[in-house]
């Protein structure tokens, strides 16, 4: 009988620790900028935070363009929404974020002018599953 109760008191307490999908994304994104933020990417890209939204359900990447990046003509011309398309749609990593059909948004600032963002993009699952 002592048995039964704690397996049924483990099952509780099991069941009460698991979190929503949502509460995980979150979390992970906190945990992300909290650990891993900022990172240099490359010589002129540095990645400053990740967030989630369970309002809108949406992860998004920030990251800050420096040097010859930093230029809104020169990212527009390199028309960075079909590179990241791609990424995103072959991305291990966004398996589950795809699988839970979120919004994936990506903002790049400028580093010389602060608060200026240089490009931002958001794919929905329409964008995706094409």
């Amino acid at each position: 009988m002592r048995k039964l109760y704690i397996l049924l008191f483990m099952g509780a307490v099991l069941t009460a620790c698991q979190e929503s999908f949502e509460e995980r994304c979150e979390r992970e994104a906190k945990d992300f900028t909290t650990k891993k933020c900022p990172a240099q990417i490359n010589l002129n890209t540095r990645i400053d935070s990740m967030t989630f939204d369970k309002q809108t359900l949406t992860v998004s990447y920030y990251y800050t363009m420096s040097g010859s990046a930093d230029n809104a003509m020169a990212i527009k011309k390199m028309n960075p929404r079909e590179t990241l398309q791609k990424e995103v749609k072959n991305s291990t990593a966004l398996n589950a974020v795809r699988e839970h059909e979120y919004n994936i948004r990506y903002v790049y600032r400028s580093s010389a002018n602060e608060g200026l963002v240089l490009f931002e993009t958001t794919f929905t699952p329409k964008d995706y599953n094409k």
